[in-house]
This record gives C-alpha cells, sequence and structure tokens, in this order.
C-alpha cells in the first residue's frame, strides 16, 4: 500500500505535535524544577543564618565574662589567687601527648 499526501500530512503533523507536546513537558519541569532550586537556595540562606546564630550564641555562653558569674552564684566555685596556681613541670623526655 502506498502511502497518499494526505497520509503523510498527518504523519508529520502527528509527529510535529508529538515534539512539541515534548518540548512543553520539559520546559514546565524544568520551570518547576527551577523553583524548587529556588526554595531550597532560601531556606539554605535562612538555615546557614540560623547557624550563624546559634554559633555566636555557643560563643556569648562560652566566653568568661557570662561563665564566671554562672559558676560562683551556681556552683559556689571562685577564681583561684595567683599564689593559688601552681604550675607542675613534665617529666624529662614526655612529649606531653598524654601516651
Amino acid at each position: 500500500m502506498k502511502l497518499k499526501g494526505r497520509h503523510w500530512f498527518v504523519i508529520w503533523l502527528v509527529a510535529v505535535l508529538g515534539v512539541f507536546s515534548f518540548v512543553v513537558w520539559r520546559q514546565t519541569t524544568s520551570l518547576r524544577l527551577a523553583r524548587e532550586l529556588g526554595d531550597l537556595r532560601e531556606r539554605r540562606i535562612a538555615l546557614e543564618g540560623r547557624r550563624s546564630d546559634l554559633l555566636r550564641r555557643i560563643r556569648d555562653a562560652e566566653s568568661r565574662a557570662k561563665l564566671v558569674p554562672w559558676a560562683k552564684t551556681h556552683l559556689h566555685l571562685r577564681l583561684p589567687a595567683d599564689t593559688e596556681i601552681i604550675l607542675l613541670p613534665s617529666p624529662p623526655g614526655d612529649s606531653g601527648g598524654g601516651r
């Protein structure tokens, strides 16, 4: 059976519509992924900001200005005087590695 002109026209029309449908699907998918990527970037920026805030709060809580008053009131500790500090020399040949 030999295909006539209108059959070729229908075949090409279906092929072109198939390609156009594929292009629309691909662009729709890429737009959705780009939107998700933007959302993830915003979330990452927010999480990095929260992380830096938490690190700042940790450094602040570890500071001597915060720990000394807290230790005095809650643990009833005090800072030693200079005469109370004794430096112990390490034995000769010890590298100080703790092994």
